[in-house]
C-alpha cells in the first residue's frame, strides 16, 4: 500500500504531533506512535510491557489501527487532557442551581477536550409555572442558549473546536419549538440535535392516532402523531436537522441495560450513553489488510484482522486506566463499565480492493462478514482479558442473555460464560475524518468515498496558504497498478451517485453487528421528493438502525453567475459561413451540469436559430455561481459562441472538448468516465446536436444523480463544506467540527 505522505504528515504535524516547547517531542510519526504505546502500555504488568509495548506500536506506526484523535494527540505527553472522545453529561435537574451547575460540568468537560451530549427532556416546558417565584418557566430551549454560548466561550480558549449534541424526546411538549429551532440559521450554531423518538410514537404514527405531549407525567396537549412527523421532517429536509435516534430500540439492544437506562447521545451519534457515560474510540483500518487490490483474488487478510482485533481491545482497555477525566462522576463510570467503542476504517477503499463497490449485494456480504470476524474476536478478547485482569465491575451473567451476545458461536459464549468481560460495551463506528487523511486519505468510517479527488488548501505557518492535490486512496492505488486502464463501469461510486436506499442499506447491515450506534450520513439528492424523503427514516426505523442523519442540500441562494452575451463582429473575415444578426428573442435549452469538484452547479445554455428552415446553434453561455470559473466561462463562451455563428457544421467543437484530460481527474457520470469538466460539457454540445438532427428534445440534465452544493466554510470561506458522518468537513482547508 502507498499513503500520500505530504497530507499524512500535514494532518499530524496540526493536529497529532507532540511538540512541547521544552524537551523532546516527536519527529516522525513513528514517534508518535512509540509514545503512544509506551503510555498505554504503562496499565501492563511490568514483566508485560514491552511484548505490549512493541505489539501497539506496531499496529499504530503500520496504520492498521488508528486509535481516536485525542489519544493520538494526549497519550505520553503528560498534558492535563482527557484521553476520551466524547461524554453524554449528567441527568439535568428541573432547577435553576441544578441547571447551571450542569452546565458547569459541560464547560469544564470541554476544557479538556471532550464533546458533550445532554437530554433536555428533564427540563419543564416553556411557560410552566416556576413556584415560589411567581413566574413561568422558559423552557429547555433558552437554557441550550446558554449550552451554545458556553460551547463558543470555551472554544475561544481553546485550539480544539466545540462539540454537542442536544436531545429532546419526540412527547416533550416544547418538541415542535426544537425541531424548527436550526431554522433560525444563528441558534444552536455549537449543536448537533436529535429527537429522542420513540417506539410508541412510530405506533402511533404508522395508525395515525393521537399523540400525547407529556411533562412529569401529566399530558400537556396532544396532536396527530403524522403531523408532528412531518414538521421533523420537514425540517430536516429543509435545514438537515435535527436527526433522529429510536431510543427505545438503544435501550433494547443495550448490552448494559440491566444497569443504566441511556437518553442520549455523544455528539456524532456512534456512542449511545448513560449520564456520564464516556466513548473511547480507535478503528481498524480494513483498507490496509487487503492483499492483491483490485485483482481477482483480492481478498482481505482475516487472520490479520483477527489479530489485531485483540490487540486493538487490550489497548483500548487500557486506556481507560490511564486516562484523566474531567469529572469524577465519568471516571467512576468509564471505570464501572470499561465501555469501548471500536471500530472501523477505509471500508470503502477495501470494498473497492476487492471489486464491490459500495451499496451493492457483494458490499453487504463482505461488511457483514468482516464486521462479523471483529464482533466475535472482539468478544473473545474481552473474555480473555477478564480472565486475566477481571471482569467490569458491574458484570453480571444476565448479560450474556443480551442480544448483542445472544447469536455468537458457541466458542466465544463459552469462553464469556468461563470467564466474563472485561468490558461491557464493545463496537462502534466512529468518524475519522482526519484519521483517515493521516493514513493517506482512505475512505473515512462506513461511509463511502465523498470525492475521488480534489484540491486541498494547506494554511503554512505565516499565514499564507498553498494548494495540494488530494487523491482518495484507492483512486491513487489504481492508477499505481493499472496505468490509464478504465475501471470497471460502476465500480468508483460515491456518496453523490449512491441512492438513499444504498446508504442505508449498508448502515443496516453493519448495525447489525455493532453493539453501540454508528456515526454515518445517508445523502440525498437536492431534487428528492418530501415523501421519498421521509419514507427514508421510516425504512431505517424498520430495518433495524438505531439512529439517522441525513443530509439533502439546500437550494442555492441568491442570483446566478451570468456571463454576458457576445457580440457579433461586424466584419467578418471572407469567406465565413456567416449567421444573421442576432434577433431579440431566440428559443434554447439549458442544462444543469453537476461535476463533483465544483462548490455549485454549472448551467450550460444553447440558444438556437432557424436559418433557411434548418434549426443551428447562434451562441452558448455558462453560468454558475462560483467565481473560480467566471474567466475560462467567459473566453469558452465567446470562442464557441464565435464558432456557431461562422460555421455550419461545428461537431468539432463537441469532440475537441471531449477530448479534454483534467490531470487532476475525471469523474464517472451515468456510468461511463468524462475526463474533465471540459467534456462534460462538450457532451453537452453533443448531445444538443443529436436533439437537433433527431428533431427530439435533449436531456436537460446531466452528471451526478445526485447534486451536491457545499456550504462556506467559516475558517476559509470556501464554498467546500461537506457533511459525512455527522460532522461538518471542508474539503479545502479541513476545517472539521461535530455540531
Amino acid at each position: 500500500m502507498t499513503f500520500d505522505v505530504a497530507l499524512a504528515e500535514e494532518i499530524w504535524t496540526a493536529k497529532y504531533r507532540f511538540s512541547p516547547s521544552e524537551g523532546k517531542g516527536d519527529d516522525s510519526f513513528e514517534q508518535t506512535a512509540a509514545r503512544v504505546a509506551r503510555a498505554v502500555a504503562v496499565a501492563e504488568l511490568p514483566e508485560h510491557r514491552s511484548r505490549w509495548e512493541a505489539r501497539f506500536r506496531d499496529a499504530v506506526a503500520d496504520l492498521r489501527f488508528i486509535p481516536a484523535g485525542r489519544v493520538l494527540a494526549g497519550a505520553g505527553t503528560e498534558r492535563s487532557v482527557t484521553l476520551f472522545n466524547c461524554f453524554v453529561m449528567g441527568t439535568i435537574p428541573d432547577s435553576l442551581e441544578g441547571i447551571f451547575e450542569h452546565l458547569k460540568q459541560a464547560a469544564l468537560t470541554m476544557q479538556q477536550g471532550g464533546g458533550v451530549g445532554m437530554d433536555f427532556s428533564t427540563i419543564r416546558p416553556a411557560g410552566s409555572p416556576v413556584l415560589g417565584v411567581g413566574a413561568d418557566a422558559s423552557g429547555p430551549l433558552t437554557f441550550m442558549d446558554c449550552w451554545d454560548s458556553m460551547c463558543r466561550t470555551v472554544h475561544s480558549a481553546g485550539q480544539r473546536r466545540g462539540a454537542m449534541m442536544g436531545c429532546l424526546r419526540i412527547d416533550h411538549p416544547d418538541i415542535e419549538a426544537f425541531i424548527d429551532a436550526k431554522r433560525d440559521p444563528h441558534r444552536f450554531r455549537n449543536f448537533n440535535l436529535s429527537v429522542l423518538v420513540t417506539d410508541g410514537f412510530m405506533t402511533a404514527l404508522g395508525s395515525d392516532a393521537e399523540w400525547p405531549l407529556v411533562f412529569n407525567g401529566n399530558v400537556v396537549r396532544t396532536l396527530r402523531a403524522r403531523e408532528l412527523w412531518e414538521r421533523l421532517m420537514r425540517a430536516t429536509y429543509d435545514a438537515a436537522e435535527p436527526g433522529v435516534i429510536f431510543i427505545d430500540r438503544v435501550n433494547a439492544a443495550n448490552n448494559l441495560a440491566y444497569c443504566e437506562t441511556i437518553s442520549a447521545s455523544n455528539p456524532c451519534g456512534e456512542q449511545m450513553l448513560p449520564p456520564y457515560g464516556a466513548c473511547l474510540l480507535g478503528s481498524i483500518n480494513l483498507a490496509r489488510l487487503v492483499d492483491r487490490p483490485f485483482e481477482a483474488d483480492a481478498a482481505l487478510d482475516e487472520d490479520q484482522l483477527a489479530e489485531l482485533t485483540h490487540t486493538a481491545v487490550r489497548m483500548l482497555d487500557n486506556v481507560i486506566d490511564i486516562s484523566r477525566y474531567p469529572l469524577p462522576e465519568q471516571e467512576a463510570e468509564a471505570n464501572a463499565k470499561r465501555r469501548i467503542g471500536l471500530g472501523i476504517t477505509g471500508l470503502a477503499d477495501a470494498l473497492l480492493f476487492c471489486g464491490a463497490a459500495y451499496g451493492s449485494s457483494d458490499a453487504v456480504a463482505l461488511t457483514r462478514r468482516w464486521l462479523g470476524i471483529i464482533k466475535r474476536e472482539a468478544y473473545r478478547a474481552s473474555a480473555l482479558l477478564a480472565c486475566e485482569k477481571g471482569s467490569f465491575p458491574l458484570y453480571d451473567a444476565v448479560m450474556q442473555d443480551r442480544p448483542n451476545l445472544a447469536d455468537l458461536d458457541e466458542e466465544t459464549r463459552a469462553l464469556i460464560a468461563e470467564h466474563g468481560l472485561r468490558n461491557g460495551c464493545l463496537t462502534s463506528i466512529a468518524p475519522t475524518g482526519t484519521t483517515s487523511l493521516l493514513a493517506g486519505n482512505v475512505s473515512s468510517g462506513i461511509e463511502p468515498v465523498f470525492a475521488y479527488s480534489y484540491t486541498r488548501k494547506i494554511r503554512r505557518q505565516d499565514g499564507s496558504t498553498r494548494e495540494e492535490h488530494v487523491e482518495d486512496h484507492a483512486l491513487r492505488v489504481w492508477r499505481q497498478l493499472k496505468g490509464d486502464a478504465q475501471p470497471p463501469p460502476g465500480l468508483f461510486v460515491s456518496a453523490q451517485t449512491l441512492s438513499p436506499a444504498d446508504h442505508l442499506t449498508m448502515q443496516a447491515a453493519a448495525q447489525a453487528l455493532i453493539d453501540s450506534s454508528i456515526s454515518k450520513t445517508v445523502n440525498c439528492p437536492e431534487d428528492i421528493n418530501f415523501e421519498a424523503f421521509a419514507d427514508i427514516y421510516v425504512e431505517g426505523y424498520h430495518l433495524g438502525c438505531k439512529g439517522l442523519t441525513t443530509y439533502r442540500p439546500n437550494a442555492v441562494t441568491g442570483s446566478v453567475l451570468s456571463v454576458a452575451a457576445p457580440k457579433a463582429d461586424p466584419v467578418p473575415s471572407k469567406g465565413d459561413d456567416v449567421l444573421s444578426p442576432r434577433e431579440d428573442q431566440l428559443h434554447g435549452t439549458t442544462y444543469k451540469l453537476k461535476w463533483p469538484e465544483s462548490a455549485h452547479a454549472v448551467y450550460v445554455t444553447i440558444n438556437d436559430v432557424d436559418q433557411d428552415g434548418v434549426r443551428r446553434p447562434f451562441e452558448m453561455f455558462i453560468n454558475s455561481k462560483n467565481m473560480e470559473h467566471y474567466a475560462w466561462t467567459l473566453g469558452l463562451t465567446r470562442m464557441i459562441s464565435a464558432v456557431f455563428r461562422r460555421s455550419s457544421d461545428v461537431a468539432f467543437v463537441a469532440e475537441e472538448l471531449k477530448a479534454v484530460f483534467d490531470p487532476r481527474g475525471g469523474a464517472w457520470m451515468q456510468g461511463r468516465y468524462v475526463p474533465s469538466l471540459l467534456a462534460a460539457i462538450g457532451d453537452i454540445v453533443d448531445r444538443h446536436l443529436d436533439g437537433i438532427r433527431s428533431g427530439g428534445l435533449p436531456r436537460r440534465e446531466v452528471g451526478f444523480s445526485h447534486s451536491f452544493t457545499p456550504t462556506a466554510c467559516p475558517q476559509c470561506g470556501a464554498s467546500a463544506i461537506i457533511k459525512v458522518e455527522g460532522c461538518n468537513n471542508c474539503l479545502e482547508c479541513g476545517y472539521s467540527k461535530c455540531g
